[in-house]
């Protein structure tokens, strides 16, 4: 079986965010840069357990981005991938990302691919669904579990106020969250021969891009803390009647 996992170079979750260009573009200095969670701890992660059940199966990463993704994209196979593509692209748009992986994904001939809901930087969760209309093939997201019974997976799915089990058939997409697997880190010998295992940089096909970012902009600063005095219950009521409107 042949896995391919996407990953994706996101900010570190303490980063301080900034803007630049006139609020069009993220400002990257100083900047510490991490595999994308979900596509680490879920969906990478999943694909290395079901790699040890079956060590015939192949785990390919595939990244869209410059050359600074690949000390990322490097990590990631001292986890457990045994091969990485990086497509030369720095592409922001789902659109032309999913586009770039489908390429790759059809000449790979790939039975299973895994994705993260989401990416922490823009929380699209729009990349899975693409991918696989753009290979035609079934795509089942937000899963936190899947099991594999020859070509047949069995996956849970969180759904609004409940989970739901799907079944479906291999060659089959799907976006990993919470529950499909468990952090792992990376121990000496994955990291060392992370150095020799293949890297392959594709040029991008040519592709329209749908969107584009008009600006960015913070969130409004958080109000400070009110303190009212215990036995003050007429300011409190005036409080949460003006302020906070909760009444």
């Amino acid at each position: 079986m042949k896995i391919l996992v996407c990953i994706s170079k996101t900010p570190d979750t303490t980063a301080k965010i900034a803007f630049t260009d006139n609020n069009t573009k993220f400002a990257t200095e100083g900047v510490q840069w991490i595999i994308n969670p979900y596509d680490e701890w879920y969906a990478l992660v999943r694909a290395i357990e079901l790699k040890e059940k079956d060590p015939s199966t192949i785990i390919h990463l595939v990244t869209v981005g410059s050359a600074d993704a690949e000390p990322i994209i490097r990590k990631a196979l001292a986890l457990g991938g045994d091969e990485a593509i990086r497509i030369n692209s720095d592409s922001s748009d789902s659109y032309t990302i999913a586009y770039q992986i489908a390429e790759i994904a059809r000449q790979g001939a790939y039975d299973l691919i895994f994705t993260g809901k989401e990416t922490i930087d823009y929380n699209g969760s729009s990349i899975g669904g693409m991918l696989a209309e753009l290979l035609d093939i079934p795509f089942v997201s937000l899963a936190t579990k899947f099991e594999l019974n020859g070509t047949a997976a069995t996956i849970n799915r969180e759904i609004e106020g409940g989970e739901e089990t799907c079944e479906a058939n291999l060659p089959l997409v799907v976006s990993c969250q919470k529950g499909m697997a468990e952090q792992r880190i990376p121990n000496m010998k994955g990291i060392m021969s992370a150095r020799t295992k293949p890297l392959k940089v594709t040029e991008p096909v040519a592709v329209e891009a749908l969107t584009s970012v008009a600006s960015f902009e913070l969130p409004p600063a958080k109000a400070g803390v009110k303190l009212v005095d215990a036995e003050n219950v007429a300011e409190l009521v005036r409080l949460l009647k003006e302020e906070a409107k909760v009444i």
